[in-house]
C-alpha cells in the first residue's frame, strides 16, 4: 500500500456533472425595500439584503462582493424526504440531491470568513451521506460536531420502528486553527451552587471529585487529614494530583476535608475563577431552544392563512448565532424560508443576507421582518434581548440572463438590460469591481488602481478606439468591451478590446433561472470528446 494518505471522496451518479453558472448581477426594487424611519440603536443596520430568486445563482452574484466576508451561515436546505411539502418540492432522487448541494456548499465556503462557520440542519435521509460530503468540501479536520436538536416532544405513536424526534445540525469551521466561538451565557442555577461555607476570602466556591476512576500508581498514596484520619484511594482508583502538591494545595486552602476535617479530600473550585460562560453540549433540548411547534406559532403570528410547513423557532437561531457571531458580524442563510434566520439576526445585532426562492419570499418573509423593524413583533426572542425595533432591509430580485436568443436564434444581449446593468454585468464577468466614474464615460469599473475597464453596445470605430486610447494615456490600461469595432484592435498598447457576446459564450450557462433542488435541474452531461457543444 503505498504511503501516500488517498483522499476519501463520496461518489455517487452525476457527480462529474458541474453547472457553468452566470454571475448575475442583483437589481434592487426600492419598493419592496423597508426601513425604520429613524435610528432606534446606534448599532442599527440598514443596509442587509432580501434577495429574491433562485438560491444558487443568488450565491453566485454575491461571490466576488462577499468572498471571506460570511461569519456564520446557517442553512436549512430540503430534506430529500419524498415528502410533498407545499413551499419545496422536497423529494429529489439521492444524488441529484447531493449534486445541487455540493454546488452551493463550494460557494458558500468561499463566502465564508477565516473565522468563520458553518450550520447545516438536516435529518436521518441525507444526513450521513452530507456529512461525507462535508468532510470533502470543508476537510475532515474542519469538522466541529454533529448537534442533535429536540425537535419535537410529543410521541408519535402511527410510527413504524422508532420514533425520530430529532435534526441534525452539522458544524464545520472554514478554518478550525482560526475559528472564533462563544461560550454560552452562565445561568443563575449555576452561579447558585457555589458557597462558602469555611469564609474563604477568595468568595464562593464548590468541590470537585479529587479521585480518578483508574489506578495510577505513582498517584496512589497515602493522606492524612487535618483531624488526623489517613484515607487512601478506593481499589481501582487514584488521587488527581501528585503526592508532592499535597502539602501545596493544604496550605493554599484548596483541598476541603468536610467540616469535620476527616472528609475524603475535594478539590474546591472558586466561581471567580470559572469561564464567564459555559461551553455548548451537543444535544440541544427543545426546553432550551424551542421546538416545531413553539416554530409554527411564531410563523402564525405573522401569516396564519398560509402557514408554513418546516420552520425554525427562533431560541434555536439565537443559540447558533450567540455561538458563532457577535454583534456586527455577518450571517447569510440561502434557504430563508419563512424569514427566522434574519428575523433573529436583526434582532440580535448582526447584519443578515437571506435567499429565498419561493412565494413566501413575499408572503411570509417581507412581511415578517417589516414587523421586526417597526418593532411590532413580540414573538420569539423580542423579550429577551430586549428589542425595540429599528434598522432595514434592502430586497434585490436576480437580473435576468445577460444573453437571449433572438429570432434568429443568435445569441444577443437582453433587451432588460440598460447600459448601467450591462455595464455592472460585465465588470462581474471579467473580475472586475464595478465602479462607475463621475468624471470619465469610459471608467466603469477596476481591477487595480490602474487597470480599467469600458462596456457599449456601441460599434466602436477606429477614430473612438483611437481617442480612448489617447484619453487613458500610457500609465493605465483599460479592457474595452463592446458588440463590435471595426479596424483593427491592434495599435493600442494601452487597450484590450473584446466582443461581446463572443468573448463570453462559453463561460456560462445563458438563460437558464432554475438551479432549484429538483430532479430536472442535474446539470447536463459535459459533451463528450469530438462533440461539438452548441449555443
Amino acid at each position: 500500500m503505498s504511503s501516500k494518505k488517498q483522499k476519501l471522496e463520496l461518489t455517487w451518479i452525476g457527480k462529474e456533472n458541474r453547472p457553468k453558472l452566470e454571475p448575475r448581477i442583483l437589481v434592487e426594487d426600492p419598493e419592496k425595500s423597508y426601513h425604520a424611519p429613524h435610528r432606534v440603536g446606534e448599532n442599527d443596520f440598514f443596509d442587509n439584503k432580501m434577495i429574491f430568486g433562485d438560491n444558487l445563482l443568488a450565491l453566485k452574484a454575491l461571490e466576488q462582493e462577499y468572498a471571506g466576508k460570511v461569519k456564520c451561515v446557517f442553512i436549512d436546505p430540503p430534506y430529500n424526504t419524498g415528502s410533498a411539502f407545499e413551499h419545496y418540492d422536497d423529494g429529489v432522487e439521492h444524488s441529484i440531491w447531493l449534486s445541487l448541494i455540493r454546488e452551493r456548499l463550494e460557494i458558500l465556503r468561499r463566502l465564508m470568513s477565516e473565522t468563520g462557520s458553518i450550520w447545516i440542519t438536516i435529518d436521518d435521509n441525507e444526513a450521513h451521506y452530507l456529512k461525507v460530503l462535508c468532510d470533502e468540501l470543508f476537510g475532515r479536520k474542519n469538522f466541529i460536531s454533529n448537534g442533535i436538536w429536540q425537535k419535537k416532544f410529543s410521541p408519535q405513536n402511527d410510527a413504524k420502528f422508532l420514533d425520530n424526534n430529532h435534526d441534525h445540525i452539522l458544524i464545520y469551521a472554514k478554518d478550525v486553527n482560526a475559528l472564533d466561538m462563544n461560550l454560552l451565557p452562565r445561568t443563575t442555577e449555576m452561579d447558585s451552587r457555589y458557597k462558602n461555607p469555611d469564609n474563604d476570602p477568595r468568595g464562593p466556591w464548590t468541590s470537585g471529585d479529587s479521585l480518578r476512576r483508574e489506578y495510577r500508581e505513582y498517584a496512589y498514596y497515602e493522606i492524612t487529614t487535618p483531624g488526623g484520619r489517613k484515607v487512601i484511594p478506593p481499589p481501582g482508583s487514584s488521587w488527581r494530583f501528585n503526592k508532592e502538591d499535597v502539602p501545596k494545595l493544604i496550605a493554599d486552602n484548596r483541598l476541603w476535608f468536610g467540616s469535620d476535617g476527616n472528609g475524603v479530600p475535594r478539590i474546591k473550585r472558586f466561581l471567580s475563577e470559572v469561564k464567564s460562560g459555559v461551553i455548548p453540549q451537543s444535544i440541544w433540548l427543545h426546553e432550551s431552544v424551542g421546538n416545531t411547534q413553539e416554530a409554527k406559532k411564531e410563523t402564525i403570528a405573522h401569516n396564519s392563512v398560509d402557514i408554513f410547513d418546516t420552520p425554525k423557532p427562533e431560541r434555536l437561531i439565537h443559540r447558533v448565532l450567540h455561538i458563532a457571531t457577535n454583534p456586527g458580524d455577518l450571517v447569510l442563510d440561502s434557504f430563508l424560508g419563512s424569514g427566522t434566520t434574519a428575523a433573529v439576526a436583526h434582532k440580535m445585532g448582526r447584519q443578515w443576507i437571506g435567499i429565498e426562492l419561493g412565494e413566501h419570499c413575499h408572503t411570509h418573509c417581507l412581511p415578517r421582518l417589516q414587523k421586526v423593524i417597526n418593532g411590532e413583533d413580540p414573538g420569539g426572542i423580542t423579550k429577551s434581548v430586549e428589542w425595540k425595533g429599528g434598522g432595514g432591509f434592502r430586497y434585490f430580485k436576480l437580473a435576468p440572463s445577460l444573453l437571449e436568443k433572438d429570432k434568429w436564434d443568435n445569441w444577443v444581449i437582453s433587451k432588460e438590460y440598460n447600459a448601467a446593468m450591462l455595464a455592472e454585468a460585465v465588470c462581474k464577468l471579467e473580475g472586475f469591481v464595478y465602479a462607475p466614474s463621475d468624471s470619465l464615460y469610459w471608467q466603469h469599473g477596476y481591477s487595480t488602481e490602474q487597470d480599467f475597464i469600458y462596456s457599449t453596445t456601441a460599434s466602436l470605430t477606429h477614430a473612438q478606439l483611437q481617442q480612448l486610447s489617447d484619453e487613458v494615456g500610457p500609465e493605465r490600461s483599460l479592457l474595452v468591451v463592446c458588440t463590435s469595432f471595426r479596424g483593427s484592435k491592434d495599435g493600442y498598447p494601452n487597450l484590450t478590446v473584446k466582443k461581446i457576446p463572443k468573448t463570453v459564450l462559453n463561460r456560462c450557462e445563458w438563460g437558464k433561472d432554475d438551479y432549484s433542488l429538483r430532479v430536472e435541474n442535474l446539470p447536463k452531461a459535459p459533451p463528450k470528446p469530438g462533440q461539438q457543444e452548441l449555443f
